[in-house]
Order: C-alpha cells, then sequence, then structure tokens
C-alpha cells in the first residue's frame, strides 16, 4: 500500500458512506483497526469509527468501539476520545452508562498520579475509595496489591502513618465487604510482619487484629494477638486496650495481672495507678485500693501527682475515713505548699458537721498565711487571703472580718527594665505588685518611703505657717535696725562725735558675735532679745506719735 495513514483510511471509509455502501465503509473501518493492530493503533481512527456507527443509529456498536478503544490506547492519548464518548452518552445513555464515562475518566487521572509518584498514599486512597463502588472484588485487590507494595522508604514512624492506613482499609474491606475472613487475618499476619517493631509499633494494628479476632469467636487468639504485641512492642495503648478487652469480659484476675505489667512498664503513670485502685474500689477491697494509692504516692517520679493525691484524698472521703483525709492532707503540705492544697484542706474542714468546723477552718487559714509568707507568688497569697475573706463574709463576724481586711494588700503599680535576647534594652514594662501590711513592716526601704512622706507632708504644712508669721519678724526687724542708739550714759561718750561708719559696722558685728558666743545661755539671751524688741517697739511708737507744738519746740 501505498500511503497507509489514518486519514487516508478515513477518507475512504467516508467516500463509500457518501455513495450509500454503507457495508463497504464499515468494512473499511474494521480492516484498518486491523491493519493497525494494538501497536500503532491512533484515536481519531476510532472516533470517526464511532460517528460513523452513530449516524447508523448503532449505539451498542458504538460503546464496543469506544472501550475497546480506551482499553488499548494510552490514557495520555485519549484525551478527544474521552471527550466524544461522554457526550455520546450524555445523548443517547441512561445514567449507568454515564456514571461509566466519568468513573473511566477519573481512574484515568488516578492511574496518572500513582505512577507519577507511587509514593502519594492519599492518590491511592482516592483511586480505592473510587474502584471499591464500582468495580469486582479481584481488581480491587489488585489495586489494594499495587498500593501496599510501595513502602515507605525509611524506617521513621512519620513516614508509616499513612501507608499503614491502606493496610488497615485492605483488612476492612475483606472482612466487612468480601466477607472473608481468612483472607483478613492474612493481611493483619502480612501487615504486622512488615513492620519493624524494634524501632516503632502501631498499636492500632494489633488492637484491631485482636478486635476481629474476638468477632469471629476466637477469644483465644485474640489474647495471643494482644501477648505477641506486649511482649514484642509494650506501649501505653496496648497495655490499655488490653486491659478494657479483659475488663468487658469480666476477667478481673487478668486484668490485675496485666494492671502490674502496665505498672512495672510505667511506674510514673498517675492513670494507671487510679484506674487500678478505681477497679478494685468497684470489686469491694478498699485496704488493697488504699494499698495501691499508698504505693502509687510512694513513687520517686510521677506525672501528674497532684492528681494522683486528689484522687486518694477523694477516696478517703468517699469511705468517711476523715482522719486518714487530714493526714494526706498534712502529708502533701510537707511536700507542697500551694495554695489550692490549703484552700482545699480548709474547704474539706467546712465539710465536715461539728461544732469545731468553723475554728479548725479558720486555724488552717492562719497557718497557710503563716506559711506563705515567704512565698514568692504574691498572686497565690492574695488567692488564699480572698479565700479566706469570704468564708468570714459567710460565717465569721466583724471582727474576724476586720482582721482579714487588715492582711489583704495594697496594688501598687510599678516599672521594671526589659532586656532582649541579644542583651540590649527593650524598654521599660509597667506591672503591678502587691504589698502585704506585714511585708512592708519588715522592709526598711519601705520604713524610709514612709518617712520621706511625713517629711514632705510637714513642708507643706511648714510652708503654709511661715508667710502668717513672717511679716511681723520683718518689722521688728527693720523697726530695730532703724531705732536710733541709746543715749550715752556720760556726757563725755554724749559729746564725743562718732567717728565714722566702719567703727559702726565693727561694733554692730561685735555685738552680733557676743550674742551668738552667749548662746548657750539660752534663757538670758531669750529675754535680752526680747527686751529689744520692746525696746525698739517703744521708739517706733514715740515716732509714730505726732510732733509737739511749736511752744514745746521754744522751751
Amino acid at each position: 500500500m501505498v500511503h497507509p495513514e489514518v486519514k487516508n483510511w478515513i477518507k475512504y471509509a467516508r467516500f463509500e458512506e457518501k455513495h450509500g455502501y454503507i457495508a463497504h465503509s464499515r468494512k473499511v473501518y474494521e480492516r484498518a483497526v486491523e491493519f493497525f493492530g494494538e501497536e500503532h493503533v491512533d484515536e481519531n481512527l476510532f472516533v470517526a469509527f464511532a460517528k460513523f456507527e452513530e449516524t447508523q443509529k448503532e449505539f451498542e456498536r458504538v460503546r464496543v468501539i469506544y472501550k475497546y478503544a480506551l482499553d488499548r490506547i494510552p490514557k495520555h492519548q485519549a484525551q478527544e476520545l474521552f471527550k466524544y464518548y461522554t457526550m455520546f452518552e450524555k445523548k443517547f445513555g441512561d445514567r449507568r452508562g454515564i456514571e461509566d464515562v466519568i468513573v473511566s475518566k477519573r481512574r484515568f487521572q488516578y492511574e496518572e498520579e500513582v505512577k507519577a509518584n507511587p509514593h502519594n498514599y492519599d492518590a491511592w486512597f482516592d483511586y480505592l475509595r473510587l474502584v471499591e463502588n464500582d468495580a469486582d472484588p479481584d481488581t480491587v485487590r489488585e489495586v489494594y496489591e499495587r498500593a501496599i507494595a510501595n513502602m515507605p522508604p525509611i524506617q521513621e514512624k512519620r513516614h508509616w502513618k499513612r501507608y499503614i492506613y491502606l493496610w488497615i482499609n485492605y483488612a476492612l474491606y475483606e472482612e466487612l465487604e468480601v466477607k472473608d475472613p481468612e483472607r483478613t487475618r492474612q493481611v493483619y499476619q502480612a501487615c504486622l510482619d512488615l513492620i519493624p517493631h524494634k524501632k516503632f509499633t502501631f498499636a492500632k494494628i494489633w488492637l484491631l487484629y485482636a478486635q476481629f479476632e474476638i468477632r469471629q469467636k476466637n477469644l483465644q487468639g485474640a489474647r495471643k494477638v494482644m501477648g505477641t504485641a506486649i511482649g514484642k512492642c509494650p506501649k501505653n495503648k496496648l497495655l490499655k486496650g488490653y486491659i478494657e478487652l479483659e475488663l468487658q469480659l469480666r476477667e478481673f484476675d487478668r486484668c490485675r495481672k496485666l494492671y502490674e505489667k502496665y505498672l512495672e512498664f510505667s511506674p510514673e503513670n498517675c492513670t494507671t495507678w487510679i484506674k487500678f485502685a478505681e477497679l478494685e474500689t468497684i470489686l469491694g477491697d478498699m485496704e488493697r485500693a488504699r494499698g495501691i494509692f499508698e504505693l502509687a504516692i510512694g513513687q520517686p517520679r510521677l506525672d501528674m501527682p497532684e492528681v494522683l493525691w486528689k484522687s486518694y484524698i477523694d477516696f478517703e472521703i468517699e469511705q468517711e475515713e476523715f482522719g486518714n483525709t487530714r493526714n494526706l492532707y498534712k502529708r502533701l503540705l510537707q511536700r507542697t505548699q500551694h495554695v489550692k492544697v490549703w484552700i482545699s484542706y480548709a474547704k474539706f474542714e467546712l465539710s465536715i458537721d461539728g461544732p469545731d468546723r468553723l475554728q479548725r477552718c479558720r486555724q488552717i487559714f492562719e497557718e497557710a498565711n503563716k506559711s506563705m509568707r515567704n512565698c514568692e507568688e504574691k498572686e497565690e497569697r492574695l488567692m488564699l487571703l480572698e479565700s479566706w475573706s469570704d468564708f468570714e463574709k459567710e460565717f465569721g463576724s466583724e471582727s474576724t472580718m476586720e482582721r482579714v481586711r487588715k492582711l489583704l494588700p495594697e496594688k501598687v503599680k510599678k516599672r521594671r527594665k526589659l532586656t532582649a535576647e541579644d542583651g540590649s534594652d527593650a524598654g521599660w514594662e509597667e506591672y503591678y505588685d502587691y504589698i502585704f501590711p506585714e511585708d512592708a513592716a519588715n522592709q526598711p526601704n519601705l520604713k524610709l518611703l514612709a518617712m520621706a512622706k511625713m517629711w514632705k507632708r510637714q513642708q507643706i504644712v511648714n510652708e503654709e505657717v511661715v508667710p502668717e508669721i513672717a511679716p511681723g519678724a520683718e518689722e521688728a526687724t527693720s523697726s530695730s535696725s532703724s531705732s536710733p542708739s541709746p543715749p550715752p550714759s556720760t556726757s563725755d561718750e554724749a559729746a564725743a562725735p562718732p567717728e565714722n561708719g566702719s567703727d559702726r559696722n565693727a561694733a554692730a558685728e561685735a555685738e552680733q558675735e557676743k550674742t551668738y558666743d552667749d548662746r548657750d545661755d539660752d534663757d538670758s539671751s531669750s529675754e535680752s532679745d526680747s527686751d529689744d524688741e520692746d525696746d525698739g517697739k517703744k521708739k517706733e511708737e514715740e515716732e509714730e506719735k505726732p510732733s509737739p507744738s511749736g511752744d514745746e519746740d521754744k522751751d
């Protein structure tokens, strides 16, 4: 043949169709399909063949052509084929046919995704959900086998978390959909053989396997699975799941043994100690439960000691062993001085009916306040005092309320310097601090600050008083300085004129020095000063008197 190309075959077939030779045209298409075979198939040939059959109303033949082509043409080369097949089903097909086209297209997309990245487990999940809804079990198994064959390349648990769910879904599909328990058991065993248990394990797989065996009424097999799990890789979740399994079966002796193994494996787990004690409480063995609690609080390391102590105290309260409860509180307060322990202790004493319950509660608050004086967390001490204040408001008197009110701190605003991580200054920060009255009496800085405040108030008072006294003093000073000197004692001194101004100044300075030197004799100096002031006032009064008449001047 000279030109064996697809377009020439199509032209030949259309020529026969145009001239009414339908059978000859169909034979041309069939010869073309045989000529190119499965190695050189072309979607254009099948599209043309399907359109020809569509014009002849041969819809079943059209479907067969499209499906035959989709099974043999690579997916990335069949875009047009999908397009025309979808259009045909929308025009002439039913709902099932349209869904088949869409499913085929989506399967093609998922196949491309998993080929590009076989470890894309999310794509495998989507692909498996698609085929589970529409395909037969053998096809689904084939896809599952392809998916689980892509094991993570690194033995790290974070890389296996998504992969392990492929196995879980596979086992659940075999059990619930196909209902093949033997094959389900094989899936679980193959998965457990694959996991490197020395490095990490998945408790979920072990528990699901054991629950599957129980559903199959194989209790011995389930216990064997869980025993193997605890022996190979003991984990909290495995031990807890095994204990829950035996509890449901009411095998309490087995539960005790499992709790013992659990506590040997993880003695710091407070939840396990509490559950163990609760089990013994339910079974009515109170002494055994109390012994478990005593062993628990004696452990050197505990992850949640406060929860354990609270459970122990609640246990004793439920048994109405109030003496044991008080001893527990005292033992706990020897280990910690937390404010919540003190408040809980006080509330416990308040809850017990008795004539001295208020006195006991008040005494605990007082002891707590004394023990927390050196506490660095001032908010905790404030919390204690507020709780004490609430107690006194409800049960106390005015005097007790006033006493607690005096213990409450003063809230002050302070500033502190902030430092960045690199050591540079990061500015200032304002914060609130609490100053307790007892602390204020013991701190010299606070005393000094109080004295400074008192001095400042005194200064303000003095400034208000001084201006009222100062004018009279100034008048007395000015009048004494302006008054004439007393008359000389003899006529010679009166007749002698003053030498000069400097002699007068020197005499005044000598008089001042004489007054300063006589400061030891306070009474005499004060009396002399008062006499001088009286003389000065008399002279001022004489000057202010009206001048005498002219006759007196003449005399």
